[in-house]
């Protein structure tokens, strides 16, 4: 139990290392830019906030010259600016250790062009209102590449030198050297403007709000989803083959074919089954990297994901959108490799006696 309390600790310490390192470099690269951001704000702010002022306090309303407006305005400007730390430049201990520690309480603040359906301009709200429709598309497509490379990988690893197992295997090599998104509009050529089977533009019709959003939403999910998955399956299945043909050639395969066990419990029972550590390790680092979605697949398909918003929020320099979705990311990948890091200490006791 200590060994595993340890190797626990070990691991929380080294992600979290991970993610300070990824916020000091997100920060590093846009500190300057939210400086800016930031006392727009609090301009926008003190001139809000004086102008609602004046109509209930008379004294305020005896300020006769412009000069003393603004200088009453300057005034507030300061006391807030430095209220927040403005009056120091961006790379100062303080102002970096105050940023981390605002973003890692999830105060991520609000974005400058974005807005979601109902109207808040906040970037929690936008990556709650995102982050299901990535998790959507990207996750089910990973399940589905899952299942279709275990049943063929497995097969094709008993039909070695086969027809199909070479057509698999050229198909896993020409997929790895096409770029997601050069297929990903060949995808959208045939199947919208030549087919006209689905539309261009993954984004559904109708709003969150109308009672078929959900149809709508799975409709227009359907053309990126065939495509991610054709994208994926073949290395899939050619990794399943490679390594359930190393399982193969043990010793106790040999056993189980001598004994006259059906060739197919030999293939997916136990074959699999011992298979079962390496292929967990592919599949939930596929899975993991998934839950973030593709910027340029979910751009292509103007799906209303994560990755398109991260996209435009590049493309419009939007700053705390593009520090709280980094953070988010990161945070999820980060979670998500810890708890699979966990489930792996009960499938293989070596990590838990220390051993690896």
């Amino acid at each position: 139990m200590k060994v595993f309390l340890f190797f626990l600790l070990k691991k929380i310490i080294i992600l979290f290392v991970v993610l300070l390192i990824t916020l000091f470099l997100t920060i590093f690269l846009l500190g300057s830019t939210m400086d800016k951001i930031m006392m727009d704000q609090v301009r926008l702010q003190a001139i809000n906030s004086f102008s609602g002022a004046a109509l209930e306090n008379p004294m305020l309303q005896q300020l006769k010259t412009n000069e003393e407006r603004q200088k009453l305005i300057d005034q507030q400007i300061k006391i807030q600016s430095q209220s927040l730390g403005l009056d120091e430049p961006w790379y100062s201990p303080k102002k970096i250790f105050n940023s981390i520690y605002k973003i890692i309480t999830l105060n991520l603040g609000n974005s400058r062009f974005f807005s979601t359906y109902y109207g808040s301009n906040s970037v929690n709200d936008l990556i709650l209102e995102k982050l299901p429709n990535t998790i959507l598309l990207f996750t089910t497509s990973s399940i589905a590449i899952v299942l279709i490379g275990l049943f063929f990988g497995t097969y094709l690893a008993s039909r070695e030198g086969s027809i199909p197992e070479k057509f698999i295997s050229g198909l896993a090599a020409t997929s790895r050297g096409v770029p997601d998104w050069w297929f990903s509009m060949i995808m959208i050529v045939i199947f919208s403007f030549f087919l006209h089977v689905f539309p261009s533009r993954a984004t559904p019709l109708s709003s969150p709000n109308e009672p078929g959003y959900i149809l709508d939403l799975l409709y227009h999910m359907t053309l990126p989803f065939i495509t991610l998955v054709i994208i994926g399956f073949s290395p899939f299945v050619y990794y399943v083959k490679y390594i359930v043909l190393r399982i193969l050639d043990e010793d106790f395969i040999k056993t189980l074919k001598i004994m006259g066990i059906p060739k197919r419990n030999i293939l997916y029972i136990h074959a699999l089954k011992n298979a079962g550590p390496q292929l967990s390790t592919i599949v939930s680092l596929g899975i993991t990297a998934s839950l973030t979605g593709s910027v340029l697949v979910e751009q292509i398909f103007d799906w209303p994901g994560m990755g398109n918003l991260f996209y435009n929020a590049i493309t419009q320099n939007d700053s705390p959108l593009i520090i709280g979705l980094s953070y988010i990311s990161v945070l999820i990948y980060l979670l998500t490799r810890l708890i699979l890091d966990i489930c792996f200490t009960f499938f293989d006791p070596r990590i838990k006696s220390g051993e690896t």
